[in-house]
């Protein structure tokens, strides 16, 4: 029966290579422990601030059974929002008119014949404004138009009101960011010091998405509200030594 038999110079290479291996597996537990060493937080920042610019719509109608007349009533209300406005202190380059329109109920296809008034004419004046003061005590002023006559139409999707934006918005992210991240790293310092280890670097980051929110608890931003809430919350992944 054949014996099989290793050199001396042989079996010493296999005996290396199985040390190294295991050598090297070794080191490989020992970085993945290491790399995983890391605390992920969430930082929160918020800052409330004012809406720089107002769109304000005044619409208005009219209606009768003679073309000319509806026409010429709708001219002369739009005649007294523009004087309204300008007396309130704004500018031709802060208003715009919009056409006038006048549909015949009559005219369109498969339209009754039985209706109350036979023209429908309606107008819009818009303010465009960056003095958003301004716009809303405007807006709390219309009784005069009322008792003109003016029949004013000033909802906009179910909501009367001038509506308030913040256009400034990437003026006031970095000041924003900056707050998140001092949060997280100040969550990121306690957690390190509680669990006996050393804050390291910052190894991932994640801006999220800003929102901009009215400021009287709402989740959302209906553009009513001249304050605004500017929220975010970021995520930071750091190592641990």
């Amino acid at each position: 029966m054949a014996t099989a038999r290793i050199g001396f110079l042989p079996a010493a290479l296999i005996a290396a290579a199985v040390a190294f291996a295991g050598w090297s597996v070794g080191q490989g537990v020992e970085r993945f422990r290491m790399a995983d060493r890391t605390v992920t937080v969430k930082g929160l920042a918020e800052m409330d601030v004012k809406s720089d610019f107002a769109v304000w719509t005044l619409g208005f109608r009219r209606g009768g059974d003679q073309f000319a007349e509806v026409q010429k009533g709708l001219s002369e209300d739009r005649q007294l929002v523009l004087d309204f406005l300008r007396e309130q202190g704004f500018t031709d380059e802060e208003i715009e008119v919009r056409p006038l329109q006048v549909q015949d109920l009559l005219a369109r296809e498969w339209a009754s014949r039985d209706v109350a008034l036979r023209f429908n004419g309606q107008g819009q004046v818009l303010v465009k404004s960056e003095r958003v003061d301004a716009v809303g005590k405007a807006a709390n002023a219309i009784d005069p138009l009322i008792l003109a006559g003016v029949q004013l139409d000033t909802e906009v999707n179910g909501f009367a009101g001038p509506r308030y934006q913040l256009r400034g918005f990437n003026e006031l992210k970095p000041q924003l960011l900056e707050a998140a991240t001092s949060n997280a790293r100040e969550q990121a310092t306690r957690f390190a010091d509680d669990a006996g280890a050393t804050l390291g670097r910052l190894k991932n980051a994640n801006q999220g998405v800003i929102r901009v929110i009215d400021d009287d608890g709402s989740d959302m931003d209906s553009g009513r509200t001249v304050g605004k809430r500017l929220r975010v919350v970021s995520t930071f992944e750091y190592t641990l030594d």
